[in-house]
């Protein structure tokens, strides 16, 4: 291929990263605004989002002269639209994966027992954190949805289709997108009648699902688009992670684990853990991951930032003597609920055990020793279902703090590898066009830095364990 164009969309930013003549290379980034529009709600809009990928298009074209070889789409996984077809128009803001505002629709479908049904054919409990009571919300409330919902018109669908459908006329998602929505039948990869039905959103209205490597028609300069996946999922596969017990872990706004499985995992079991679809490449059957999601994790460290706590990354390194649990002080990152193992969004985060004595210092230390503790949770899980686990690699801004990393290992017990490039989802974009070719060719991301756990007292787990149960359902 002469040059692989990977376009990262992600919650708070969009940044793209070039492969050509055997060099990454940064293209650029484009921050776009959080819409809140009542407590709980989270939307982006969804022309400024198309209006940055196109952007950074323009640059990479400029950068290699000329369209790539091939490009490919990572996208923020649960994030939805509702758009006319025939114009391309947004009906609304895209409601964002943190959203909350479909917590008594899911509640209300949890009495009717629609549980069981996501839990055997998606794999899925019910939660607001999936797309489907969304996608349904927008049918109800996008002006002019019921109207072109009548006239053939509408889509619903994921933010990679709308992306898709406006940029190269390809109405589509892949299978990891898919698998996010609660409406996909993990087993045949397909829409599910029976998981449509349950929460309203008419199939019609729906993207195809194709594989993640696949034909996704051109963008508007020219360059063929033949990968679309999840973040995470494309995170995952940059690190290399292509073995069972492979996990890799993103410290992003929330936190995001997930491990390689050696079969379809089950749903519905108590650790929490939720099947996924991590990756298939096209004409080839579709590989497996278990999926542990912790909700709050840089955006706990932003919030710090925003309440005066926390005035530079500096301010997250350097911390010494016993840890904040040890001196009884403890965080749990549950400001946006509790996702995996918990699964409770009622949750609300908490400092235990303020005293006259504690500092901002305090503080800072005890919120990064939560997001650690939670990260824990969910490789114990991981390691307990599988019966292992090979190696774990993390990624993300977290990862820059050296005493979260160092922290990380000893609360999880196990070494960790750090990515050495923060650009791991593009690079995974790119690793799965290469894959889809045949070509054997990985560019190199640098080399990741390997640290060793420290033991920690006896009983800080334990103790963590308790703060957590004091959270939850507190809200």
């Amino acid at each position: 291929m002469t040059g692989i164009l990977a376009l990262d969309q992600g919650t708070t930013s969009t940044k793209a990263l070039l492969w050509h003549d055997g060099v990454l290379i940064p293209v650029g980034q484009r921050s776009h605004r959080q819409i809140h529009p009542r407590a709980g709600w989270v939307e982006h809009d969804p022309l400024e989002l198309l209006r940055h990928i196109g952007e950074l298009e323009e640059i990479s074209s400029a950068i290699g002269g000329g369209p790539c070889g091939a490009a490919g789409l990572a996208n923020q996984g649960e994030t939805v639209v509702a758009w006319d077809t025939g114009t391309g128009r947004p009906l609304h803001n895209a409601i964002v994966w943190q959203d909350q505002r479909t917590a008594d629709a899911v509640a209300k479908l949890h009495a009717e027992g629609v549980e069981t049904l996501t839990l055997e054919r998606a794999g899925l409990p019910l939660d607001p954190y999936f797309s489907a009571a969304k996608l349904r919300w927008l049918l109800d409330h996008a002006e002019g949805a019921r109207h072109l919902l009548a006239c053939g018109r509408l889509r619903l669908g994921t933010s990679d289709a709308f992306f898709l459908d406006n940029l190269a006329g390809v109405c589509a998602t892949d299978v990891t997108t898919a698998s996010r929505t609660s409406l996909m039948n993990l087993g045949t990869l397909q829409w599910d009648p029976d998981l449509c039905a349950a929460f309203g959103v008419p199939m019609q209205c729906l993207p195809e699902i194709r594989a993640t490597a696949d034909a996704f028609g051109s963008l508007p300069g020219g360059t063929p688009i033949l990968v679309n996946a999840v973040d995470q999922q494309a995170a995952l596969f940059g690190h290399g992670c292509v073995q069972p017990g492979d996990l890799k872990i993103t410290f992003g706004t929330g936190a995001f684990a997930l491990g390689l499985a050696e079969t379809r995992p089950e749903g519905g079991r108590a650790d929490g853990l939720l099947p996924t679809c991590a990756w298939q490449l096209r004409g080839q059957p579709a590989r497996y991951a278990l999926d542990g999601g912790i909700l709050t994790a840089g955006a706990a460290v932003e919030w710090l930032g925003g309440i005066g706590l926390l005035e530079d990354y500096a301010a997250l390194d350097g911390f010494t003597g016993p840890s904040a649990l040890e001196r009884g002080l403890a965080f749990v990152p549950a400001l946006a609920g509790l996702g995996c193992p918990h699964w409770d969004r009622k949750a609300r985060g908490a400092w235990l055990g303020l005293s006259l004595t504690t500092g901002a210092g305090d503080m800072r230390r005890a919120v990064l020793e939560g997001i650690a503790f939670r990260a824990a949770e969910l490789a114990r899980a991981m390691q307990t279902r599988g019966g292992g686990l090979r190696r774990i690699a993390i990624d993300g801004g977290l990862s820059r703090s050296g005493f979260f990393c160092r922290f990380l290992a000893s609360a999880i017990g196990s070494p960790v590898e750090v990515a050495a490039s923060p650009d791991v989802t593009a690079i995974g974009i790119i690793h799965l066009a290469l894959a889809a070719s045949g070509s054997t060719v990985r560019p190199g991301s640098g080399t990741s830095r390997q640290i060793d756990p420290n033991v920690l007292p006896d009983g800080l787990h334990e103790r963590y364990a308790e703060a957590v149960a004091l959270v939850r359902g507190w809200g």
